[in-house]
């Protein structure tokens, strides 16, 4: 039964995290996907990757640009209107899409 109870909270955990990819993904084909691209390679000169970043790190910069502590003309206003739940969204789906590096 405790092994039951077990599965069932990590199902729960494993779907909750698959919705917020898709809601993620959503938000970015309309806030990010221009600069960033679809998958989160950039397709813009100048615009970074946000495919395999950490999601804490993705949120925290988010943060940063929507409140000024960093600066960017783009970023501020894209970032400016994001709730904290929107952000968490943003991050969990570019850091879901896995990256794979090849060494030269």
């Amino acid at each position: 039964m405790k092994n039951l109870v077990w599965v069932c909270a990590m199902l729960t955990v494993l779907n909750c995290f698959a919705d917020d990819q898709s809601a993620g993904r959503a938000k970015a084909d309309v806030a990010c996907a221009l600069c960033h691209g679809p998958n989160g390679v950039a397709t813009l000169p100048g615009a970074p990757n946000l495919a395999g970043q950490q999601a804490i790190y993705l949120s925290e910069q988010l943060r940063n640009y929507r409140s000024g502590k960093r600066q960017h003309d783009v970023m501020g206003v894209i970032a400016k209107p994001l709730t904290d739940h929107e952000i968490s969204l943003l991050a969990a789906w570019y850091s879901a899409i896995k990256v794979t590096v090849e060494m030269p």
